[in-house]
């Protein structure tokens, strides 16, 4: 009997310390588990054959659209459009196979639809519910095991306008609250009851249209907040009631696309149309010390448009318009390096010591290291086949995703998994 249940504990052990040394890493919201596009997965591959990583499956139905994967419990969640309305999609991640469908709105209201119809933000998963927002605003809570919606509002209901390219955010779930962008007369931020969808508070002190950007939570100083950007500022903001904690100015042009980075006390963004990148830190009394912007020249060194850039080891990664892939240098701003020929614009996502950019016009893959040292290429492959529905001018700008070894594309209504591990 001693010997059984000796047998029985190390066993047990033996498991425990293998789940521990081999976690899940689920992706359960748009750019990850902390919205940085940084996965913390390891024991990935080196480098790729020369036709690319072995492709486990591909799904051909997901519609048009630039929706994003969110990938929890061997589900994967992403939005498209289908005979005229938006969509919620259900997948399987382990065959592509789909389990459910689940509606949102109607598709093909946005005002500027030459990029393409379809929605661009990314659902939210938490618990057993799933969050997602379309691009007419509609914002559905839906069970996660077989679609049932549970709630539904807009944007619109909180004051807000649809924007140029639709609403895009990925919204926010902290606590009991869902946390989202209707912004408009009413407040840039509004929070409401995850269990209901009924406000809770919005940011009436914070008075913007929406922008394309999802808010990030971070705790600076040791106040918990949430940070988003319009068109005219960034800003944080008191989760309890939504007060105004603190402003920036931060004037856009077009459009502000890419999420927000915090580290410590530090606050950075970029953005596009040749605005390019701010950052500053939050001291205490939540006053706002400038490190770099554009009156010190650094400023155009990251001209992000919508590509999203990655913090690695205090440097800054991403595609700069103008300048080519570039690493910055997190704390002062200064240029480290730029690659402009090996590749063009894209999107970027950051695993296991490498760097994944994604061509948006050929659909081309690339891993290189994440070094200040230079642009390193190890392997790259082209997505293949391609979309036949998307727009003529549409790119496949759906961020890379790597998730429980596996890595995950899309070009509007095809989605693919790799194996990476």
């Amino acid at each position: 009997m001693k010997k059984t249940f000796a047998l029985l504990a190390t066993t047990a052990l033996s498991l425990a310390t293998l789940r521990a040394d081999n976690p899940a890493f689920d992706w359960p919201q748009f750019r990850g588990p902390n919205r940085d596009d940084i996965s913390k997965e390891t024991g990935l591959l080196k480098e790729w054959p020369a036709d690319g990583p072995k492709k486990l499956w591909s799904y051909t139905q997901a519609g048009n659209g630039y929706s994003g994967f969110s990938i929890v419990g061997g589900k994967l969640f992403t939005m498209g459009s289908r005979d005229g309305s938006e969509i919620l999609i259900c997948l399987d991640a382990n065959s592509g196979k789909e389990l459910w469908v689940a509606k949102l709105g109607p598709s093909g209201k946005m005002p500027q639809t030459k990029w393409g119809e379809g929605p661009r933000g990314t659902p939210t998963v938490e618990g057993d519910r799933v969050y997602a927002l379309g691009g007419d605003g509609t914002l559905v809570a839906v069970q996660a095991a077989d679609g049932k919606e549970l709630w539904h509002t807009t944007m619109a209901d909180l004051g807000g306008k649809i924007p140029g390219w639709g609403y895009t955010e990925s919204v926010l779930v902290d606590g009991n609250q869902v946390v989202c962008s209707p912004g408009g007369s009413k407040g840039v931020v509004a929070a409401l009851d995850k269990t209901t969808g009924k406000p809770i508070w919005q940011s009436g002190q914070w008075m913007d249209d929406a922008q394309y950007s999802s808010i990030i939570p971070a705790t600076i100083n040791g106040q918990k907040q949430y940070i988003q950007r319009a068109m005219h500022n960034i800003a944080g903001i008191d989760p309890k009631d939504g007060a105004l904690l603190w402003q920036q100015s931060y004037p856009g042009k077009v459009a502000m696309i890419p999420t927000p980075i915090v580290k410590d006390n530090q606050v950075y963004v970029a953005s596009g149309y040749g605005v390019g990148c701010l950052s500053f830190t939050i001291e205490p009394g939540n006053q706002v010390k400038m490190l770099y912007d554009e009156t010190s020249g650094t400023n155009k060194v990251m001209k992000n448009h919508h590509g999203g850039v990655v913090l690695v080891d205090g440097n800054v990664y991403g595609y700069s318009d103008g300048v080519g892939w570039v690493c910055q240098d997190f704390k002062t701003g200064a240029q480290v390096w730029a690659e402009k020929k090996a590749l063009d614009k894209g999107a970027i996502a950051y695993a296991d010591g490498h760097l994944y950019c994604l061509e948006e016009k050929s659909g081309t893959l690339v891993l290189i290291d994440a070094s200040p040292n230079g642009w390193k290429e190890i392997s790259r492959f082209k997505l293949d086949p391609q979309s036949t529905i998307r727009s003529p001018d549409g790119r496949i700008w759906t961020h890379p995703v790597i998730s429980n070894g596996r890595l995950y594309l899309r070009d509007q209504d095809l989605i693919y998994s790799y194996s990476i591990k």
